[in-house]
């Protein structure tokens, strides 16, 4: 039976369905058919998945990004990066890395980071001569720092299937978030080397873009300054960004309307809605697994039978290359970091580290067809076909493995500040 549903779920897959649905009806096949469970097991896995009070955070952080996106604060972040580099060769390649960098520091969502930083950016940078299928890969690639860069969602997520404390979690994303912000640049510069905007904003240009953005870029003070002096929880300090967000786009900027917070409401209802359905159907799955005991038989085999660390990095970097390809990388998460979190544990692994490398090689699924979800998006904000970005696709790809590989190969680049801030 356990056949019947995994053939079940390849074909719902492939025939488009929603991932929740495929998880659930090939989960709910196994567990209640094939392994007699009860319907009531199932609903209270799923139950308990989504009311952890970690996650209340997913919700919080991604309104404070779409206040943010409707109350002036991203508009006056772009402002400031191309003020700042706008002028240098592949200038507004590097000013789209940064303002996505920035605003993935407080929005949460990559989506809403490629919405916001991309509606203003690509269509300046295709005026300049930019070409159109490089900024479209490069904008989806740039807001996987979105990913590491705290606060993030994928923290989050990490920290709820792992127990791992979401300071922690964060702090392990800050240095390898910049990693990946240099590389998007360096490789911006170099496939844009040629390109170049004449014109130099003046140092008066460029103190007024500053001081406008001075709310935006004390954003990522406030959330993390909260959390890390130990006065705010991460649900608590993202409501308070929610918060300093509204009040900076109503009565500083004035850009904020009610339509607009309606708006956000709704955007984060949906956005919460699909993220919350594919944790609780995934769950399925993860009791199929548990009760057919393959955790414990994979564990077994890494710590009886001779797996090795560098075996074991191996297996997530090749097992996330390939899910991500096909599934989004939330129901990656669900399907393997309990697993992963586990043999990471009986190797005396840190689980930091496990978190920026499962990232690094799970996000490269954003941008590989057929799924692609940033890559839709940013050809979205643009309208044009994604179809002609593709051949833009294996160059970053190339990039996000030689950037994973670093971050097997150096720990200390996410272990490090986690151990500072704890001693």
């Amino acid at each position: 039976m356990n056949l019947v549903a995994s053939i079940v779920a390849i074909v719902l897959l492939f025939m488009a369905l929603p991932i929740f649905l495929v998880f659930g009806i090939g989960g709910a096949l196994a567990a209640i058919v094939g392994m007699q469970l009860p319907w009531s097991t199932l609903i209270q896995v799923a139950f308990g998945s989504v009311t952890k009070h970690v996650l209340v955070a997913v919700p919080l952080f991604i309104f404070a990004g779409m206040i943010m996106l409707r109350g002036g604060m991203a508009t006056r972040l772009v402002n400031l990066c191309i003020a700042l580099v706008g002028h240098l060769p592949g200038g507004l390649g590097i000013g789209m890395v940064l303002a996505m960098g920035f605003f993935a520091a407080f929005s949460g969502s990559i989506l809403a980071a490629i919405t916001a930083v991309g509606t203003i950016m690509m269509p300046k940078m295709i005026e300049e001569g930019y070409p159109t299928p490089f900024v479209v890969v490069l904008a989806a690639s740039a807001a996987l720092m979105e990913s590491l860069i705290p606060p993030s969602n994928a923290a989050i997520l990490f920290s709820a299937l792992t127990g791992a404390p979401v300071s922690q979690t964060f702090a392990a994303g800050i240095i390898p978030g910049f990693v990946l912000l240099g590389m998007m640049i360096l490789l911006a510069v170099w496939k844009c080397r040629h390109i170049r905007n004449p014109r130099r904003t003046s140092l008066r240009d460029k103190l007024l873009a500053f001081v406008s953005a001075l709310p935006a870029l004390a954003t990522p003070v406030v959330i993390l300054g909260g959390i890390y002096s130990g006065l705010l929880t991460p649900s608590e300090s993202a409501a308070v960004a929610g918060v300093w967000a509204l009040l900076i786009g109503a009565f500083v900027h004035r850009e904020l309307t009610l339509a607009g917070v309606v708006e956000s409401l709704r955007q984060t209802a949906v956005i919460t809605a699909v993220i919350f359905s594919i944790i609780a159907m995934a769950m399925f799955l993860s009791v199929v697994l548990t009760y057919a005991r393959i955790p414990q038989s994979i564990i077994v085999f890494f710590t009886e039978y001779g797996g090795t660390e560098m075996m074991f990095w191996l297996s997530v970097a090749l097992i996330c290359l390939v899910l991500g390809t096909f599934i989004e990388i939330v129901p990656v998460f669900y399907l393997t970091v309990p697993l992963f979190a586990a043999i990471a544990l009986s190797l005396n692994l840190e689980i930091t580290h496990l978190y920026v490398v499962f990232v690094a090689f799970a996000g490269i699924g954003m941008i590989t067809p057929p799924v692609c979800v940033g890559i839709y998006t940013s050809a979205g904000v643009i309208r044009e076909s994604p179809d002609k970005a593709f051949r833009e696709v294996p160059l970053f790809v190339v990039v996000g493995i030689v950037y994973g590989i670093l971050m097997v190969l150096f720990p200390a680049a996410s272990t490090w500040l986690p151990k500072l801030l704890t001693q």
